[in-house]
């Protein structure tokens, strides 16, 4: 039999019925209301013959008469790809010719150009994607729409919200009316147009039916409805609601919380591997017993937590405590504008509003301080007292890394994870550490310092210019050494720009590439790579394709002075010249704050660069311990309990420990998990600043003013230039033309090279001493960072003109 009626589907059946069909036989399963009909399956589909017969019959029984005739392919609402109006839906059908005919036609948009667009955006493979048909009795509606259990827009969990207008619904579903629009919040009346076609009666009963249905398939749903003429509500579709940044997890403690994302200060955005955030967590924790604060939701000042396998904190303590509410939102601005005028409106937020006492430890603090703070003042006293001294033990504490090994080649599995948990972390949060922190610190704090001093004689835009071509710095230094083999590789620019990066890759690991000093370079710097605070991610020395596409992209630098060694000794230069202008104007207007002004700015020159050295060298150790744990997939996967070695990154440390010491099988989970990173690999925006019902507090805040042909983002590196935008999503692999403006979500180290050829950087999230905009201002790029939706806004070829003083992006009007 190839029909089916929606009635008789049974529960697991989605493969032959599609995902619409599925779901409306678990509604009529539940006892909801659905309109009587039936579904033609997938195996009419297989077979490429449309079984008319059989279908006409099925029509008969149904009555005959208006049908709704919709696609229902298996690769259609989806708990991650929804499909909706990617494939056709054909409303008041009447005939059985015309029946027929509808059915052929949702078979064959099951590969239109817009359904073949949505697979390919959304990773999901032709092969294996089957049509089936949906036909049910129209609804003579009197008003329709759509129900979303949770709100699409802010994502919080704790209102629905109606669509609604009079007659059919497809009015709503396709944007051709403005619809009466209702909120209804999980206490109080709802919310909307006293005159519009809905009553209260029928909007109660609307929620009623939405908390069915979550409840029913555990997850918020896009439900579409109808009420006939007689006022009886009737349930055409309920599917998942795709786009929702997955929920906080419930720590146990009290709600409203707050978390804000912070991965994003590392140019992170994409999500951690379930390894990676499982070391992260361990770090955290080992910072905080160092500390002496208690791992655990409560327990600190802030906790870690993962959410969509991003990087949060909670925030709430914070927010909630009278001492530290009143200058909060100012301390956040490394987070970006969003973030901070996200925290300020919650601070008027009365549920987050000063409980009594204080809402950490206060005496942990104190002593935290009085252990830490002395050492720290100190340490940081001597870096600006004796920079070349500070740097010379910096540096020995990264070699001392270097030198650090972990198990060798006969140990077990066992060993190697003890060495992670033990001895590694212990050698990252001290020892060599300490030699390498304080300079660090000094680096950080000196930049923020010299701004302070010339308020008043010097615009932030002036002071900004002093950092540009900055010395000491190990990621400038990593991006002009690429620059140095590509400049000394030009005897094979022909090989080396013609061969697609990853061939290049394979030949060097093959030993058939011409010795260009690879080696070398990645002896130095192979631990790195973009999204490197992921210990799952790949470094460079496992793959350096990517620096090969860097190479490629040097190579094509035609214009000497563009050349990034240049580059940056003309923003040097600039930044000398600076020094000695702002110096004069500085002891003019005050002497005695002028000259620590210029002495402070002449020590920013010494110690500013080393702001980048401690990430570089916890780096060194973080290679070695994603080697063990290569290791220790490798005999996972030898024992048939993972498929492949690098399936231990889906794996947090607790469940590595099950299939080394009890043998637990964990290849089904790895899969799983591997579709839910897939799935998260996609997703272009993450929440900035989220609270506990999944509410994205930016979404609550009103949009910014809108200017013609004018972007607003935050200013970074100063200059202008005007150029031809490069949307770049990902680095691995992209090129950036000289002169082009880099257009990215984020960035981090793993992206620099891109900068070389770069003219401008715009990026959607990101913070002023975030590592990009430090090395753009080190290139004397222009940079304009957390401009909301760059990378959709602005269209790679498009001609834009970026002022990195005032953040700000004009889109050039097209010839």
């Amino acid at each position: 039999m190839n029909v089916t009626a929606l009635g008789e589907i049974a529960a697991g059946t989605a493969d032959t019925v599609g995902g619409k069909a599925a779901g409306l036989g678990a509604m009529a399963a539940m006892g909801e209301r659905v309109p009587p009909g039936f579904c033609l399956t997938t195996r009419a589909y297989e077979s490429g013959e449309l079984p008319e017969d059989e279908l006409v019959h099925a029509y008969r029984r149904l009555g005959g008469g208006p049908v709704a005739v919709r696609s229902s392919a298996t690769a259609e609402d989806l708990p991650d790809a929804s499909f909706a109006g990617q494939q056709d839906t054909f409303l008041d059908v009447r005939g059985e010719r015309e029946v027929v005919e509808a059915v052929r036609r949702c078979w064959d948009s099951l590969d239109s150009e817009r359904a073949l667009a949505y697979r390919e955006a959304n990773g999901i493979a032709r092969e294996g994607v089957r049509m089936a048909v949906v036909v049910q009795r129209m609804i003579d509606a009197e008003a329709a729409g759509v129900l979303f259990t949770a709100d699409p827009l802010t994502g919080s969990r704790s209102r629905m919200v109606v669509d609604a207008a009079p007659g059919l619904g497809t009015s709503v579903v396709e944007g051709t009316v403005a619809p009466d629009h209702y909120v209804m919040d999980a206490a109080g009346p709802p919310e909307g147009p006293e005159d519009g076609c809905l009553t209260r009666a029928r909007l109660d009963e609307l929620r009623a039916a939405g908390e069915r249905l979550q409840r029913h398939f555990g997850a918020p749903q896009d439900v579409e409805w109808a009420y006939d003429r007689d006022g009886t509500l009737w349930l055409l579709q309920s599917r998942p609601i795709t786009t929702l940044f997955p929920l906080p997890p419930d720590t146990g403690l009290p709600d409203p919380r707050l978390y804000l994302e912070v991965g994003h200060v590392q140019g992170m955005l994409r999500p951690f591997t379930p390894m990676g955030m499982a070391m992260m967590r361990l770090a955290w924790e080992r910072v905080l017993a160092v500390a002496g604060f208690t791992p655990g939701p409560g327990g600190a000042l802030f906790d870690m937590v993962d959410i969509g396998g991003r990087l949060y904190i909670d925030m709430t303590g914070l927010m909630r405590n009278k001492w530290v509410r009143p200058r909060l939102a100012e301390g956040l601005e490394v987070y970006g504008p969003r973030v901070q005028s996200s925290v300020e409106h919650l601070l008027d937020d009365p549920r987050f509003s000063p409980g009594p006492g204080a809402s950490f430890p206060v005496g942990s603090v104190l002593l935290l301080a009085l252990r830490f703070g002395p050492p720290a003042l100190f340490g940081i006293a001597h870096a600006i007292a004796r920079p070349e001294a500070a740097r010379a033990r910096a540096r020995r504490g990264v070699e001392e890394f270097r030198r650090q090994k972990g198990p060798g080649g006969s140990a077990s599995a066992a060993e190697r994870l003890r060495y992670l948990v033990d001895d590694a972390y212990a050698s990252v949060v001290g020892g060599p550490m300490a030699k390498v922190v304080m300079p660090t610190m000094a680096g950080v704090l000196l930049p923020q310092m010299v701004p302070a001093l010339l308020k008043g004689v010097a615009t932030e835009a002036e002071a900004a210019v002093v950092l540009g071509g900055m010395p000491f710095n190990v990621t400038t230094e990593m991006d002009l050494a690429l620059w140095r083999m590509a400049a000394d590789a030009t005897e094979h620019r022909a090989l080396l720009t013609e061969t697609d990066p990853g061939e290049l890759a394979a030949m060097y690991r093959a030993g058939t590439l011409p010795d260009i000093g690879m080696a070398d370079f990645l002896g130095r710097y192979g631990h790195r790579a973009t999204a490197e605070v992921d210990i799952g991610t790949p470094r460079w020395a496992e793959d350096p394709a990517p620096l090969f596409a860097s190479i490629a992209n040097y190579l094509r630098l035609d214009d000497p002075d563009q050349a990034p060694d240049r580059r940056f000794e003309r923003a040097a230069a600039r930044a000398e010249a600076k020094i000695g202008e702002l110096s004069r104007r500085a002891r003019r207007a005050r002497p005695v704050r002028g000259r620590l002004a210029a002495f402070l700015m002449r020590r920013s020159r010494e110690l500013a660069g080393m702001r980048e050295l401690a990430k570089f060298a916890w780096l060194i150790p973080f290679a070695e311990m994603r080697r063990q744990l290569h290791l220790v997939g490798g005999e996972l996967a030898e024992r048939g309990l993972l498929d492949a070695q690098g399936d231990i990154m889906f794996l947090d440390l607790a469940e590595a420990r099950s299939a080394v010491h009890r043998d637990v099988d964990h290849r089904r989970l790895v899969a799983e998990r591997k579709a839910v990173y897939a799935r998260e690999l996609r997703r272009r925006s993450v929440p900035g600043a989220l609270m506990s019902d999944g509410t994205d507090v930016e979404a609550l805040l009103p949009p910014p003013p809108a200017s013609d042909g004018t972007l607003a983002g935050a200013p970074a590196a100063p200059g202008r230039a005007t150029g031809r935008a490069r949307v770049v999503l990902d680095p691995v692999g992209a090129r950036v033309e000289p002169g082009e403006i880099l257009v990215a979500p984020t960035t981090d180290p793993g992206w620099t090279p891109l900068f070389m050829t770069a003219g401008g950087l715009v990026t959607e999230t990101g913070s002023v001493v975030a590592h990009g905009p430090t090395v753009a201002r080190e290139y004397g790029i222009p940079a304009v960072i957390c401009l909301n939706g760059a990378t959709r806004r602005i269209s790679t070829g498009q001609m834009i003109t970026i002022d990195g003083g005032t953040g700000t992006v004009v889109l050039e009007p097209t010839e």
